[in-house]
């Protein structure tokens, strides 16, 4: 199933990512990560800094570095989903071009260096949502939940009805 998402990118390279296709997808999908890994401005159930509760308190040495490092696999399991679905995954951006086409002799090397763009990829976002987390303020209860219901959910499946309408019409 990836592969052919990643394959169907990598026909027209970079301009027929994802993200140029779908962008209001891509930004629903980035900011659904972002609360989904609980990162900042959606960090309400640890607010570490604001709380004292939680496993901050309770817990201490590797017990509280496991929460840590399960928190960041959670952002890097985020960021491969949105270079596989969005970014053009293991393919490099030349049109026409597959990785494979280009190191048939050898796919050792391919493969190498098809995990390797994958890497660059989602440690280019992964950076992303750390610098949205140096840069943005936390947002209060009430106000993610308006921006939950009330803004990125109508607008998600407005961005459905449309992308179906078209498929529909194109057909």
């Amino acid at each position: 199933m990836y592969v052919d998402i990643v394959e169907a990118q990598s026909i027209y390279g970079f301009w027929r990512w994802n993200l140029w296709c779908q962008p209001i997808g891509f930004i629903i999908f980035l900011i659904s990560s972002l609360a989904e890994c609980e990162r900042l401005p959606f960090d309400l159930p640890e607010a570490e800094e604001e709380l004292i509760a939680g496993y901050q308190t309770e817990y201490s040495g590797i017990k509280v570095g496991l929460f840590y490092v399960a928190s960041y696999l959670n952002l890097l399991i985020s960021s491969l989903f949105v270079t596989v679905l969005y970014l053009g995954g293991w393919n490099i951006s030349i049109p026409y071009v597959s990785i494979l086409e280009l190191f048939e002799r050898d796919p050792i090397f391919g493969t190498t260096i098809g995990i390797f763009i994958t890497l660059a990829k989602t440690y280019l976002f992964l950076f992303i949502s750390i610098a949205t987390r140096w840069t943005l303020p936390r947002l209060r209860m009430d106000q993610l939940l308006n921006l939950g219901w009330k803004f990125l959910l109508p607008i998600s499946l407005g961005n459905l009805l449309l992308t179906t309408s078209f498929q529909l019409f194109s057909l």
